[in-house]
C-alpha cells in the first residue's frame, strides 16, 4: 500500500516543510503541492518541496492547461526535474470554465483536446525532440528543442479525470490518474475505463497509476470530536457537490448517489445549508471518504489498495509536526 500526502503551502511554510520531512522519513512516497485555482503559483512551492526532500516523488495537484503554454510547463519541469534529480510528476487538468475564463481570461474551449495536445507537446520537449507538431489547437513548425542537462528523457504525466470521456483519454495518453471523491466500490470500474482507453491506443493499462485523493478521519470515541470529524468529512464532499461547478455532482450522480445529490442541491438552492449537508448520507460519505476508528481506517485503506488504488493521496492531518507524525505513524503501522 503506497501513500502520498497533500502538502499545500501554509502560512508557516517552514513548518509545512518540517511536516513533509517527517512524512518522508516515515515512508510517505509522494508529496503533492496542492492546487493553484485562483491562488498563488505552485511552481515556487514545488521547488522548495523538491529541495527539502530526498526520495519522495513530487507533483502538483493540479496545474491547468490554459494558464500556461505546454512549452512553459516543459521549461518549468525541466528545471524542477534537475533540482529533484528526476523525482517529478506533472499533475495536469482542465480546471473549470469559471476559473479559466473569469480569473485567467482565457476561453474554456475544447478542454479534452487541449489536455491531449499539451501532453504530446510536453513529452516531445522533455525528450529533446524537435518541436514539429501539427495539432488541432497547436501548430508548431520551427523545430525548436528544449536544451538542458537532462536527468531523464521523460517526466510522467498524471491527469485529474472524473468524466467517462476524460478517463478514457487518460488511459490513451497518460501515466496516471488523480480522481477526487471517487467511491471505493467503483475503483475496479475506474481501472476498466482506463483499460478501454489504453487498449485502443495499444498501451498497457496496468502501468497507469491510480492515485485518488483520500480524506482520512480517525474517530477516537469522543462523541463531540467524532461528530466534528463526520461534519468535516461531509462538508468537504458538500463543497464539491454545490460549489465546484458541474463535474463533481454529475460524477457522484453517475456513481449511484443521485437522490442525495439532488436533495443536497435543492436545499442549497433554498439557502438551507444544514439540510443540504444532512442530505448527504453517512453511507455515501463513508463510501467516498475513509472514516472510523484507526483499525477500520487501516482496513479501509488496505481495501482501497486491493480494489485498485495504487497510491492514496492523503490530505495533510491537522496539528503541529509532532501531531502530524503521530497520525501518519498510526496509518502506516
Amino acid at each position: 500500500m503506497k501513500l502520498g500526502l497533500q502538502a499545500p503551502m501554509e502560512e508557516d511554510w517552514r513548518e509545512t516543510l518540517e511536516k513533509v520531512r517527517i512524512a518522508e522519513d516515515l515512508g510517505i512516497e509522494y508529496i503533492t503541492s496542492g492546487g493553484e485555482s485562483w491562488g498563488p503559483s505552485a511552481i515556487p512551492w514545488l521547488t522548495l518541496l523538491a529541495e527539502h526532500t530526498e526520495r519522495a516523488t513530487i507533483l502538483p495537484s493540479i496545474l491547468n492547461v490554459f494558464s500556461r503554454s505546454p512549452a512553459v510547463l516543459a521549461q518549468e519541469f525541466a528545471r524542477l526535474d534537475q533540482i529533484s534529480d528526476g523525482r517529478m510528476v506533472l499533475g495536469l487538468g482542465s480546471s473549470g470554465h469559471l476559473v479559466i475564463e473569469d480569473f485567467f481570461g482565457v476561453p474554456f474551449e475544447r478542454p479534452l483536446r487541449r489536455i491531449r495536445e499539451y501532453v504530446e507537446i510536453f513529452q516531445m520537449l522533455m525528450a529533446g525532440r524537435r518541436l514539429e507538431y501539427e495539432g488541432e489547437l497547436f501548430q508548431l513548425q520551427r523545430g525548436f528543442r528544449l536544451d538542458y542537462p537532462r536527468v531523464r528523457d521523460e517526466v510522467p504525466v498524471w491527469i485529474a479525470a472524473i468524466t467517462p470521456r476524460s478517463i478514457r483519454q487518460t488511459g490513451e495518453i497518460a501515466d496516471g490518474i488523480l480522481p477526487i471523491h471517487w467511491p471505493t466500490r467503483l475503483l475496479p470500474q475506474l481501472r476498466e475505463q482506463l483499460e478501454e482507453g489504453a487498449s485502443s491506443a495499444g498501451r498497457d493499462a496496468s502501468k497507469i497509476t491510480i492515485a485518488p485523493f483520500t480524506n482520512v478521519f480517525i474517530l477516537d470515541g469522543n462523541a463531540d470530536e467524532d461528530e466534528r470529524k463526520w461534519m468535516a468529512a461531509r462538508a468537504h464532499v458538500h463543497h464539491y457537490v454545490n460549489r465546484m461547478g458541474d463535474f463533481y455532482w454529475q460524477m457522484l450522480t453517475r456513481a449511484g448517489h443521485a437522490d442525495e445529490v439532488a436533495a443536497s442541491k435543492a436545499a442549497w438552492g433554498e439557502r438551507d445549508r444544514e439540510a443540504s449537508l444532512a442530505a448527504l448520507s453517512d453511507e455515501m460519505i463513508a463510501g467516498i471518504q475513509v472514516i472510523g476508528p484507526i483499525e477500520e481506517v487501516r482496513e479501509r485503506l488496505a481495501e482501497r489498495a486491493r480494489l485498485g488504488a495504487d497510491v492514496q493521496m492523503l490530505y495533510m492531518p491537522e496539528g503541529d509536526p509532532r501531531e502530524v507524525g503521530r497520525v501518519l505513524e498510526l496509518l502506516l503501522a
